[in-house]
């Protein structure tokens, strides 16, 4: 028998919103039922261009949804995704979780009070690039990022630590299997009154030091990181979807030579391998490969560097 047809919706259909709408109306397993935004014309416009029906408020779709994806402005992720996950409706909130580690903590208590599945859109995870590159990284000591933007033509309300950075801070936290011990921080407001290019260096337990360096006001777009560990160099490149690691070989008998290239990456769209987790985690429920506890994570260290960043320009 045909497993039944998950009914999905998304709310906030903005900058990426849209596409959650466009791979959820294609996905196998999946009907886009609805799609729910404060901005009439434009839910009925993404709407019609998915087969879904238009909506304004998103209690009117309680009754009819088996889960949700979360696009909204990160302001109202507590407020939007508690409506669903207090009716056991399992939800994606799109990164980051939320403005702070008390509104993760809400969203993560009302997920767990009912029993629902809770997943986190850390896209990154599922950049084909870092998937094939992530067995060869190996207790790195040090990782240096390198996520350059333009200045983007949507909301603002978080800065470029929330915005851009946690990206990163979640990457990183995955593949570095330490606590952090420090953080020094920097930020600066160029053209919002928030930061928008910061530098963070985290000190690790184990030694590893990861400088991470984020803007949204750059002429060029870059998205790299690169770990450097024990005889070891991998290179994550998540724009091009491409990746190199090479290796130092010591031979007995002669001078060490060095090895590698370019790792084979099966190219495929982050974000839907994304949704296509959320799904197959609420239909085997199972958690999901990114879950609240991993968004809480980053959260935290997010406001760690924000709060470092405001001490520094008091000093």
């Amino acid at each position: 028998m045909s497993e039944p047809v998950l009914r999905a919706a998304v709310v906030g259909v903005g900058h990426l919103g849209r596409h959650h709408a466009r791979i959820l109306s294609s996905m196998a397993g999946v009907s886009l039922v609805a799609v729910v935004d404060v901005n009439g014309p434009r839910a009925r416009d993404i709407a019609a261009g998915c087969g879904a029906r238009a909506f304004t408020d998103a209690r009117e779709i309680l009754d009819q949804v088996d889960l949700v994806s979360i696009a909204t402005p990160t302001e109202v992720h507590g407020e939007v995704a508690c409506l669903f996950l207090e009716r056991g409706i399992p939800v994606l909130v799109e990164k980051p979780l939320a403005r702070s580690v008390v509104e993760a903590d809400l969203i993560i208590r009302a997920a767990a009070a009912a029993g629902a599945t809770l997943a986190v859109g850390h896209t990154e995870r599922f950049n084909p690039a870092v998937m094939a590159a992530r067995p060869a990284v190996q207790n790195p000591g040090f990782v240096e990022v390198h996520r350059l933007g333009t200045f983007p033509e949507r909301s603002l309300d978080i800065d470029v630590v929330f915005d851009l950075m946690i990206h990163d801070l979640d990457l990183i936290l995955s593949m570095v299997s330490s606590e952090i011990e420090a953080i020094e921080a920097v930020g600066v407001p160029v053209l919002t009154d928030r930061a928008d290019i910061a530098n963070a260096r985290l000190r690790f337990a184990s030694g590893c030091v990861a400088n991470i360096t984020a803007s949204r006001i750059s002429r060029d777009r870059i998205r790299k990181i690169r770990f450097f560990q024990r005889d070891a160099y991998i290179s994550i490149d998540c724009g091009s979807r491409e990746a190199e690691a090479f290796r130092l070989v010591r031979h007995p008998d002669r001078r060490p030579t060095i090895e590698g290239g370019p790792i084979p990456v099966q190219d495929s769209e982050p974000l839907r391998n994304e949704l296509e987790d959320f799904a197959a985690a609420v239909r085997d429920k199972r958690p999901p490969l990114v879950g609240g506890a991993d968004g809480r994570r980053a959260v935290a260290v997010a406001e760690q560097i924000t709060e470092r960043m405001a001490a520094c320009t008091r000093i």
